[in-house]
């Protein structure tokens, strides 16, 4: 009995694989409207018609293993259609048409798990985006990237202005 509650400490995923992912039910069209960044020159700019431009994006969860980055426009929505990690609302985007792609150099202290093609990046891709409020109320676009249960947060946060 030893032995397998020791290798389930092994193999076992993550301490937060099963935490609750926040969820929100009040967010407005208008409060995600605007500039997000993240690192290494990611940025998404969501219209107010729907329509999106994204640049430098990385693929979720185990599509980020894949190390592609993507450029171009799509569309977007606020839903509140079970869609991502939790019961609240969340923002699904949808590259319609890639201008570029790019590879990113990986992480030498993070595991990278094997890709599962390592073909080209995708022509078209959808992210579903879960949404948060951090200590300031102040909104926040994320997905989880590589393997899910980490719980490894890819934090888009409003361009500074």
């Amino acid at each position: 009995m030893t032995v397998i509650a020791c290798l389930f400490v092994l193999v076992g995923c993550g301490p937060h694989m099963y935490d609750e992912v926040p969820a929100l039910h009040d967010v407005k069209s208008a409060e995600i409207a605007g500039s997000w960044v993240c690192t290494d020159g990611t940025e998404v700019t969501l219209r107010s018609d729907g329509r999106a431009v994204v640049s430098l994006l990385d693929g979720q969860e185990f599509d980020f293993d894949d190390r592609w980055r993507l450029s171009g426009t799509g569309e977007w929505e606020l839903t509140d259609k079970r869609a991502g990690w939790n019961d609240g609302q969340h923002v699904r985007l949808t590259l319609t048409s890639r201008t570029a792609s790019t590879m990113r150099t990986p992480d030498p202290t993070r595991r990278l798990y094997p890709a599962s093609d390592q073909g080209p990046a995708p022509e078209t891709y959808t992210w579903t985006f879960e949404l948060q409020r951090d200590d300031e109320n102040q909104l926040l676009l994320y997905f989880f990237f590589g393997d899910p249960d980490s719980r490894n947060a890819y934090v888009l946060e409003r361009e500074p202005a």
